[in-house]
């Protein structure tokens, strides 16, 4: 964040610009003399920052607002349906996006997150992602964001709420929408491993979309003593490009798998250690080294989501 006049912005300035920004986008009505919008927006920002609860972040100042009343003016304030509250925050993201971004095409890099919930949902089943057991439970608030990555500093120009049992390509779809709306140009995208799948490389391919995802290895691994083939066969080969048709039922679709290599520091032993990293694309081009390099400039973003 730059000013044209001062070359210094304060913690204080940075807090208002973000109070006022949430406050025009989201339409948060006042709740009592107590529960502001201001007093409100402030508190989840709080919390937001130092990533603990909202009965945390009242707690620690002093002439705050209870919890319960804070939630009661959140649920009393904020619009109905989910729909209503990501139609307002994404017209609030690409309501300040710089003009500057619509001059060129970008790399944008899609997302998918999800966030154990253990509680049973408040209105609709709909409100919870099922999917895989993790950390106890197979219940998510499951999100897709987009994210454009300029010389490190990431910006979010699209947001979308991931319904029951909804298929990534349906929640790609929404996202790539949004993009449009705002009249972004697409140069590239850079996808969550979740959308390494048949429908979604059909639906990118269809769209003429350049696109780089990692590899997902599905089923069983063969039995001892029986050939290996599809995208095992590619991981034992040497660094370069291959061409592999994903296969998921009746359906079908090539595209090129580049091998790749990355050298880390081991955590116990501070021994460096070689990782074998494969890559889904099409109609990308470069070098097993720039592959890796150009994947990795969406690094970050999951842990961008404690804040």
């Amino acid at each position: 964040m730059r000013s044209r006049t001062s070359h210094r912005i304060s913690s204080t300035q940075v807090h208002q610009w973000a109070v006022s920004w949430l406050n025009e986008g989201l339409k948060l009505k006042d709740h009592g003399w107590k529960c502001t919008a201001v007093v409100v927006l402030g508190i989840v920002l709080r919390a937001a920052a130092r990533t603990c609860s909202i009965n945390a972040a009242c707690r620690d100042l002093r002439h705050a607002p209870s919890d319960q009343a804070v939630f009661n003016a959140l649920g009393d304030g904020l619009p109905k349906t989910l729909k209503v509250l990501e139609k307002r925050l994404h017209q609030a993201l690409i309501d300040n996006l710089p003009t500057r971004l619509l001059r060129r095409t970008w790399t944008i890099a899609i997302d998918w997150h999800l966030v154990p919930y253990y509680g049973q949902p408040l209105k609709s089943r709909n409100e919870l992602y099922y999917g895989k057991p993790t950390r106890g439970t197979s219940k998510f608030h499951a999100y897709a964001t987009a994210c454009i990555v300029v010389r490190g500093v990431r910006d979010t120009i699209a947001l979308t709420w991931v319904r029951r049992h909804e298929a990534t390509v349906t929640a790609l779809r929404r996202l790539l929408a949004q993009i449009r709306e705002k009249g972004l140009k697409i140069k590239r995208l850079l996808l969550d491993r979740a959308f390494f799948n048949v429908p979604v490389t059909q639906f990118l391919q269809a769209e003429n979309l350049p696109f780089l995802m990692p590899v997902v290895f599905r089923g069983r691994p063969p039995r001892k003593g029986k050939p290996v083939t599809g995208l095992r066969w590619i991981k034992r080969q040497k660094v370069g490009w291959y061409s592999h048709t994903l296969k998921s039922g009746q359906q079908e679709v090539s595209l090129s798998v580049c091998v790749a290599y990355r050298t880390h520091k081991h955590r116990k032993d501070g021994k460096r250690k070689q990782q074998k990293l494969l890559f889904g694309g099409w109609k990308v081009k470069g070098s097993p080294q720039e592959i890796r390099r150009m994947y990795r400039r969406r690094f970050g973003i999951e842990s961008s989501y404690r804040q």
